[in-house]
């Protein structure tokens, strides 16, 4: 068979040029997904901006999510690509700290995993869940507030994945978890927005949510709202505290849904669920008694 027969049968490569970690120097060849090919099949874009894959006849699954993170096969440490090499030495040292333990806590949910080999749904999974406690431990600096609201909701994602395919192992419990760390984190963002204490605008280019599309600021504003919705009972559980959450969100969700009616540069998309989700919180907000 022919390298090039061979390779249109693959989902993926790896880099040639090697891959350092900067927390305890480990090499590794970093896998990358090959473009084209018929290799992805788009399906309908969710409501939480997810864009959905139908499964590959020939490749089987096939997530671009999967490629996305930097995990160094030794200790764990992950990344957005950008992020990899930019840690100061309070950083290094702390995530260096936490190895053994980022280690057993992800295997205790996932299970052994391999990083050296083929990406699957188990290592991307872990891929964003390491991510995440990456994150906690990086400085305002690099802006890790936007990047953590993204692990966490595509962590999500794989975890409702994880669930379908394994119904009896629990992974709904951990799909929720991360659905609620991403309604709280994607407020924050807002927040950091408006206050400046993070550069957000420097994880601009990595917002997503998905990879099809970059919806940036757009979609943390839209999601903020939509997981606000979603899970208003255990961000909020008296109603009074939940009309006042919801309103909160509202505002901003209508500004936005404003703007795209006044600018044929907002994407339609997402302007059209705004419309719907803005609906549904008026009706919300209506049965909790109306905003006060």
């Amino acid at each position: 068979m022919s390298q090039a027969a061979a390779q249109s049968k693959k989902v993926s490569f790896r880099a040639k040029e090697a891959t350092v970690c900067p927390i305890c120097d480990e090499n590794h060849q970093k896998e990358q997904m090959f473009q084209g090919g018929g290799r992805l099949i788009a399906g309908k874009l969710a409501q939480d901006l997810r864009r959905n894959y139908e499964k590959n006849k020939k490749f089987g699954r096939v997530s671009p999510l999967d490629y996305v993170m930097t995990v160094c096969p030794r200790c764990y440490y992950s990344a957005f690509p950008k992020d990899w090499s930019t840690l100061n030495p309070q950083e290094n040292e702390a995530i260096r700290k936490q190895t053994d333990i980022r280690k057993s806590y992800v295997e205790k949910i996932l299970g052994p995993l391999d990083f050296h080999e083929d990406r699957n749904i188990a290592t991307g999974a872990a891929s964003y869940l390491l991510a995440y406690d990456c994150y906690q431990l990086r400085g305002a600096s690099i802006a890790p507030t936007p990047k953590k609201a993204v692990c966490a909701i595509r962590g999500a994602w794989y975890f409702s994945d994880l669930q379908e395919e394994f119904p009896q192992l629990g992974y709904d419990k951990i799909r929720d978890l991360l659905y609620q760390k991403a309604a709280v984190i994607y407020g924050t963002t807002l927040e950091l927005m408006q206050n400046g204490q993070e550069p957000v605008d420097t994880a601009a280019g990595m917002l997503g949510p998905d990879t099809d599309n970059n919806w940036g600021f757009d979609g943390v504003i839209y999601l903020n709202a939509f997981l606000t919705k979603k899970f208003k009972d255990q961000l909020a559980p008296k109603p009074e505290d939940q009309v006042l959450l919801l309103s909160r969100a509202k505002r901003t969700l209508a500004r936005l849904y404003g703007s795209g009616k006044s600018s044929k540069g907002k994407p339609g998309p997402i302007i059209e669920m705004c419309r719907e989700l803005y609906d549904e919180y008026n009706a919300i907000i209506e049965e909790l008694g109306g905003e006060k």
